[in-house]
């Protein structure tokens, strides 16, 4: 069923109207090249519409639910660190940055690293104090003349983080992004932008968390653009644990150099529908990228991964390792592609993607693709999609375990190949008590 064609619009127009309010208030910045970018992604959001399936990259996810929703773009919130204390990580030390609906709040947050290890800004203050930085790297990754949710983030981006790291310099303290959507009192929609670059030779830890606090509906629009320079190595996680009524649309994208080495986990726990790009160029020689996933819904919750290795270069390499564990009527959607170039010669790309379906009413769909344009590589891909291996549970019910308790047994096992590649250990270990608790109900 397709939406109707007056809450299509309605929506449409409210996002669009959004931006011309904002447009008049930007007095003599509405001839900034920024804004011009801005300008032309709104054309092209307009141009494109929503996606329905009848789009290929959107075949298996329907937004329909989403357009059916009326969300409120006002980012005000009353939210104290006593309210925020629910949802925090137990031993979690590093910087810890704050948004509330879309905007950076410095009273929640805490920056420890020094200035001259990292340089940490909001995007909304990146705008005014470096605006040739934001010119020279904003909205150059992320394709939004295709995606009408990048065009959408990159015409209503007003706020998110801009973080730069020196060349030489490893950051010792992990960079924590944790986006809180505030819907005790109405429907949100926020649009973050994120944009991280990473020096030479430099080391960096970044993870970005989702949570929605309320019983309101929300939409996270968010992109993430990360530049790895020649030598530079970053681990990058991202963890979803929203409500029953959140609609989160996520695009990371990856431009990696030379030698550069980009290390990814991303885990959706919750959410009622939830669409994960991540986007990959190896632009550079011995240039490495690892990208595992873990995905658990239920309900009528419906989790799609989609994921692009991109090797431009000769001499790169990639493995990507996505587990899915499905319940109830929930669906999965996993479309994994690996493209080598004509002169990407001697690359190694491996993909696998594997599925546990606990119920019959669940669905998980898989696509992988690989377009190889050389001839000398050496790529393969693969996805199994199956129930409870029942020999493995008869032999631990046979040694008195009992059948629920070895079913969680076996489920925490198939999600320990993701799990254990995250290496800031309080999430790992906050990460392994969410899954359980989930696995037991």
């Amino acid at each position: 069923m397709t939406p109707s064609y007056a809450s299509y619009n309605e929506f449409k127009e409210q996002l669009l109207a959004a931006f011309r309010d904002n447009e008049e208030r930007m007095n003599g910045e509405r001839k900034s090249p920024l804004h011009q970018i801005r300008r032309t992604a709104l054309k092209q959001f307009d141009q494109l519409g929503f996606p329905t399936i009848r789009h290929e990259e959107w075949k298996y996810s329907s937004v329909n639910g989403l357009l059916k929703q009326s969300f409120d773009l006002d980012e005000t919130t009353t939210l104290t660190m006593e309210d925020l204390a629910p949802l925090e990580i137990p031993n979690l030390d590093g910087n810890i940055i704050y948004f509330v609906n879309g905007r950076y709040h410095a009273e929640l947050s805490r920056l420890i690293s020094p200035a001259d290890q990292v340089q940490i800004l909001s995007f909304a203050e990146a705008i005014k104090s470096d605006p040739e930085l934001i010119d020279t790297h904003f909205a150059r990754y992320a394709n939004y003349q295709e995606n009408a949710f990048t065009a959408l983030n990159t015409a209503l981006a007003s706020d998110g983080i801009v973080i730069r790291v020196p060349a030489n310099t490893t950051v010792e303290q992990p960079i924590i992004l944790r986006f809180i959507t505030d819907t005790r009192t109405k429907n949100i929609t926020s649009q973050p932008r994120n944009l991280v670059l990473v020096g030479k030779n430099a080391e960096v830890m970044m993870a970005e968390s989702y949570r929605t606090l309320g019983e309101g509906a929300s939409f996270v629009n968010v992109v993430t653009e990360i530049v790895l320079e020649r030598d530079a190595r970053m681990q990058y996680y991202k963890v979803q644990n929203e409500t029953e009524k959140a609609y989160h649309i996520g695009t990371t994208q990856v431009n990696q150099a030379d030698n550069s080495h980009f290390y990814s986990a991303t885990v959706t726990l919750n959410g009622n529908f939830v669409r994960n790009n991540l986007n990959i160029v190896l632009n550079g020689q011995q240039a490495e990228a690892f990208m595992y996933g873990l995905y658990m819904p239920n309900g009528r919750q419906h989790v799609d991964n989609h994921t692009l290795v991109d090797h431009a270069m000769p001499n790169s390499y990639s493995n990507e390792l996505y587990k899915g564990i499905l319940d109830d009527n929930s669906t999965g959607v996993f479309n994994g592609k690996i493209f080598v170039r004509p002169d990407a010669q001697k690359t190694n790309a491996y993909q696998s993607c594997k599925n546990v379906v606990l119920s019959s009413g669940a669905t998980m769909n898989t696509k992988p693709q690989l377009e190889i344009f050389a001839d000398d590589v050496k790529c393969s891909h693969g996805t199994t999609t199956g129930q409870l291996n029942d020999e493995a549970l008869f032999y631990m019910r046979s040694r008195g375990i009992p059948k629920d308790e070895a079913r969680t047994l076996l489920l925490y096992a198939f999600s320990q190949d993701v799990l254990s590649q995250i290496k800031i250990q309080p999430i790992r270990e906050y990460l392994e008590k969410v899954v359980t608790q989930k696995l037991t109900k």
